[in-house]
Parts: structure tokens; sequence; C-alpha cells
């Protein structure tokens, strides 16, 4: 399907896009048809699940990350040179199929895309983690990080040890 010059949209996206290994990418994905497929603890559970296994990133660290109702922020190491294109679609892919057999549902989880972005090397990592996991409280959807269950991030584990 070709997408109009006026509306570029996802192909908009991924003019441009490269993807450098040993760099650190902020990057977002939507549910489709910005369904809150992801509000009821269940659904949550079972893609935050999926979206944090090792194996979900092949060539990649996931350093923290957010699940809303609707979307998913995530702060990636890449490692490897893999495409963020390919990275991302096996992680969508992968969380897709889990929340597929759970709910006993079909149809599409995901909105076709994503948006990334490369953090500059001078940018603080500690304050772009900081703007993953406090996604929630920009949204109102709690007053304190540590009331919403759906995110994670490597320093949380640092700390405690």
């Amino acid at each position: 399907m070709d997408i109009p010059a006026s509306k570029p949209g996802y192909r908009a996206l991924r003019r441009g896009r490269w993807s450098e290994p040993g760099r650190i990418y902020l990057m977002t994905t939507v549910a489709h048809a910005r369904e809150k497929r992801f509000a009821e603890w269940e659904a949550a559970s079972v893609v935050c699940g999926a979206m944090s296994e090792a194996e979900t990133w092949p060539g990649a660290k996931l350093l923290c990350w957010v699940l809303m109702p609707d979307h998913w922020h995530g702060l990636v190491h890449l490692e490897d040179p893999i495409r963020l294109d390919r990275l991302v679609g096996l992680a969508k892919g992968r969380s897709a199929r889990a929340l597929i057999a759970a709910q006993e549902r079909t149809g599409p989880v995901w909105m076709s895309g994503f948006h990334d972005r490369a953090l500059r090397r001078e940018e603080n990592l500690l304050d772009a983690a900081r703007y993953v996991v406090a996604n929630p409280l920009r949204s109102g959807l709690v007053e304190r990080i540590a009331d919403y269950p759906y995110w994670d991030s490597i320093w949380v584990e640092e700390r405690r040890g």
C-alpha cells in the first residue's frame, strides 16, 4: 500500500534510520489502533514477561522499559550489528504471540513501525532512563513510580546490590 506524500507516516520514520552497534536507542512502539490493550493485569504481565526476557533482544541489551496501557518505551543498547527494525520486529512478534496465546484472542497487537532516537554520546543515560520509567507519572496513572508495576531498569538491581 502506498502512503501519500502528504502523509509520510512510518515510512518517514524509517528514512535515515541507522543501526549503530554500541549506540543506545530510546524506542517507542504503540498498540494496534492505540487500543488500551495492556490496561489489564493479565495482558500487561504477559507482555512484560515477553519483552523483558533477554532472548527477546538478541544482539542487544534492554536497559529499562515501561509498558503503558497503549504503548511501550524502552532504552536498548545495541551490542551487535543487527538492524533496529529487525530487533523491534522480533520483540513485538514474541510479545504478540505470547499475548494472543494467553488471551485466546486473535488480531494484531502492535501497530506497524516504531519510533527510535539514538541517544547522543553526551546525553545523560540515567536522565533518559528516568524519562522512560516516569512515563506513568507524567500520564497521571500513579503518584509514585513505585506504585506502577509495569516497568524495570537495570539500575534498580544495582541499587539493591
